[in-house]
């Protein structure tokens, strides 16, 4: 059984799904690539940026490499506008991808929130399966990132799901659907 302070990282991550998901009441399959002029992302988008960054953050927390193969039932490596209704093609979703308002390189909603899910459910296990070590082992992130402990990983994804439901709630905004939090 994991430690308390493990315990609660891991749930701190597992609560990430239910504060993003109540703002995309009011998407469906006729909107999830919709984009707005001056905003940078569509939920689609959105959904498999942060399940791609957050199945490499469990890998580098359980000390995989950076190449670790991504789940092929969600994700379809290195092919560029090649993700489809099932999965989402990692370049298209990658930091610094060129957003496609084109639903039919998306997985569905559904299928996008299903994914997101099982990533958030990854790297809270990923969290508990390292146990007290998450507090001091050692990774990298990004290129030429200095070393930083695996629970500050953790934390770091917890706050670039807050970064992007932000944006999730300007792309409200900008398309009229209505307010969630009255």
């Amino acid at each position: 059984m994991p430690s308390q302070g493990v315990e609660h990282l891991a749930l701190a991550v597992e609560a990430q799904t239910g504060l993003l998901e109540r703002f995309l009441v009011g998407f469906d399959d006729t909107n999830a690539t919709a984009q707005a002029p001056g905003l940078p992302n569509h939920v689609a988008w959105t959904l498999g940026h942060l399940a791609l960054y957050h199945h490499r953050a469990a890998d580098r927390i359980a000390g995989l490499p950076d190449t670790a193969p991504l789940p092929p039932s969600d994700f379809i490596e290195g092919d560029a506008g090649k993700g489809d209704a099932q999965r989402f093609d990692s370049e298209s979703v990658c930091f610094a991808s060129q957003v496609a308002p084109d639903p039919q390189r998306f997985p569905t909603l559904e299928r996008a929130t299903q994914i997101h899910r099982a990533a958030i459910a990854r790297l809270a296990a990923s969290v508990r399966d390292a146990g007290d070590d998450v507090f001091t082992r050692q990774t990298r992130w990004g290129p030429g990132g200095a070393p930083i402990p695996a629970a500050t990983l953790a934390s770091r994804m917890i706050f670039h799901t807050g970064t992007h439901t932000g944006q999730i709630l300007d792309l409200r905004r900008a398309l009229g659907l209505p307010r969630v939090i009255v």
